[in-house]
Parts: structure tokens; sequence; C-alpha cells
């Protein structure tokens, strides 16, 4: 599903992320409740997109933006990934 070693795409630089969470906190053995995140870095916007498109379709929140030394810097909050991944705004 996703091609890790494309011809060019080794040599590109990741530009995007999406760091996701799921909305269920694992209990740790002392009882308390953490959270997990986890990060992907992307080549592209599109495929961080349907990424996030993924991860939200899991009930899984998710925010996403350009990685440094990237310009201009995005980032997109989880309140706004819907219309990012629709392509409002």
């Amino acid at each position: 599903m996703w091609p890790l070693f494309e011809a060019n795409r080794v040599t590109e630089p990741d530009i995007w992320y999406v760091s996701y969470r799921s909305n269920i906190a694992p209990k740790r053995e002392n009882g308390e409740r953490g959270v997990v995140r986890a990060t992907r870095k992307f080549k592209a916007e599109s495929e961080a997109k349907r990424f996030a498109q993924e991860i939200i379709a899991k009930g899984w929140s998710a925010i996403a933006g350009t990685l440094n030394p990237h310009t201009p810097k995005k980032t997109i909050a989880s309140t706004r990934i819907l219309d990012w991944i629709a392509g409002k705004g």
C-alpha cells in the first residue's frame, strides 16, 4: 500500500508528517491511563492526507504539518484536519 523503495522516492526528503493517537488510552500497570502517540512521515501532501483519512476512519485523532526546515511551515490541528483532507483551506 505504501511504496517504500520506488526509484526516486528514496532520495527525496520527507516533507509532511501525520501524528496520531487512539482515543482509547491504555491502562498502565499502576492503573493510570497513558496516551500513546505515533508519527509517520511522507514525501507528498496527498500521501499524508490519505493516511490521515485512514486514521480518522478508525476513530483516532490526528494532526499534521510540514517538517522543518520545509517552508512555508504548515500545521493542521485536529479540529481542522477534515477540512484539510477535503481540500478546504
